[in-house]
């Protein structure tokens, strides 16, 4: 089978779970081409796994065009495309200008791109699949609806970006959709609470798909930690948390407990978490590491004592550092919202604190530092928990076999 594997940006400073998730796929057997709607930055290749070079996807297989050669080349006028194309870029346009110029634009700048592609490749797959359910999505389903092959249609959801805010036309795309793919069973109580009046018709389409982990490149090392360096991990969003943690680490201090903090990832949250640092006179024992690749974000979790990730609310679905964490041996202390409960067995595999709540992080980071027993044990469980639930080949069969046996209803 042929699957058009329509994404953001690729490659990416963070793409490692679309890595393997596209290798996985491969290795089932499935024919993949990726067509990300944003252009190519080619030293983001640095940061691109083995997992998914090129000589495993060929980059002839991964199709960016540019926003000036997609005006150039659509063709939206053709017989048969201009109505379609015309209604459904009004209806997207509609449900984005409700959520600001910024999404009215972003989905303004797929639709020639959508059209361009689907110009160029207008027979050539047996199954289209929007990685993403915002701008992705937007550009695949004009995609779909311009080819001139009646094939399945799926759509994969994951968290904020794409499913918990700014649902651009995201009621009809689910409507639309042959499958929808998500990545933890809390975002299907979400579609479940939030799309209530159409979920029975759309429940049956929804696979619980985790994102996985090629166990083999994680070894499991939990011994040999430091004493007290705590590791958190991501791009510094507001909503990933990260001067909570900082704000624990000070409380910690009074208590006699200073912990080393090494941070890893940038953002727009980057310059106020650095004056956070300095007002709390904690410059000394704080440490910025910026984006790295991915075997140096391995080398950063296995020489920590222990990760934390304290989602200040539903950004995140379901981390993908937490299970890197887990299989590494590093035991997690992680906020209890979204699908993190899910990843850490509702506490059995890791320790769960509320969110935005400093004293009980502090409190959480506390009673491991002080247990090295506790730490083998919650890293014990997380792995052989995580070798159950997030092997990557296996997940990746199960998503390919119904990919396959997807047929769309005339």
């Amino acid at each position: 089978m042929r699957l058009a594997v329509f994404t953001s940006k690729y490659p990416a400073r963070v793409a490692t779970f679309f890595e393997r998730d596209m290798r996985a796929l491969l290795e089932a057997g499935i024919d993949i081409e990726i067509f990300p709607i944003y252009p190519l930055e080619p030293s983001l290749w640095h940061y691109s796994l083995d997992i998914l070079s090129e000589y495993v996807l060929p980059r002839s297989k991964v199709h960016h065009i540019s926003l000036g050669k997609s005006l150039r080349t659509a063709r939206p006028w053709k017989p048969g495309n201009l109505s379609t194309f015309l209604r459904d870029t009004a209806a997207v346009s509609f449900s984005a200008a409700k959520f600001g110029t910024a999404a009215l634009a972003k989905s303004v700048y797929v639709y020639p791109k959508a059209c361009a592609w689907a110009q160029q490749y207008p027979h050539e797959y047996d199954h289209i699949l929007a990685y993403w359910g915002n701008y992705a999505a937007t550009a695949a389903y004009i995609f779909h609806r311009l080819m001139k092959r009646q094939v399945p249609f799926s759509m994969w959801l994951h968290a904020g970006t794409d499913l918990y805010r700014n649902g651009v036309y995201l009621r009809q795309k689910l409507l639309y959709s042959d499958n929808i793919v998500t990545c933890c069973e809390f975002n299907r109580k979400f579609l479940q609470d939030e799309y209530s009046d159409i979920f029975q018709q759309i429940s049956a389409k929804i696979l619980v798909c985790y994102h996985g982990l090629d166990f083999a490149e994680f070894p499991y090392e939990p011994k040999g930690r430091p004493e007290r360096k705590v590791i958190a991990v991501g791009k510094f969003d507001k909503n990933k948390g990260f001067d909570y943690l900082l704000k624990a680490a000070h409380e910690l201090s009074f208590r006699g407990i200073n912990i080393e903090v090494e941070l890893v990832g940038d953002g727009e949250q980057a310059g106020s978490l650095r004056e956070l640092v300095n007002e709390l006179r904690m410059a000394d024992r704080v440490k910025f590491r910026g984006w790295l690749p991915f075997t140096a974000v391995q080398a950063a979790m296995r020489g920590a004592t222990i990760l934390v990730h304290p989602s200040d609310g539903i950004g995140d679905g379901l981390p993908n550092v937490i299970r890197e964490s887990m299989a590494l041996g590093t035991p997690v202390i992680a906020s209890r919202v979204a699908g993190i409960p899910e990843a850490l067995d509702n506490g059995r595999c890791g320790l769960l604190v509320p969110p935005k709540d400093v004293k009980a992080l502090a409190d959480g980071i506390q009673t491991l530092l002080k247990s090295e027993a506790l730490r083998f044990e919650y890293a014990n469980l997380a792995r052989r928990y995580a070798e159950a639930k997030f092997d990557l080949w296996q997940n990746g069969k199960c998503l390919a076999d119904r990919l396959q046996t997807t047929q769309r209803p005339n």
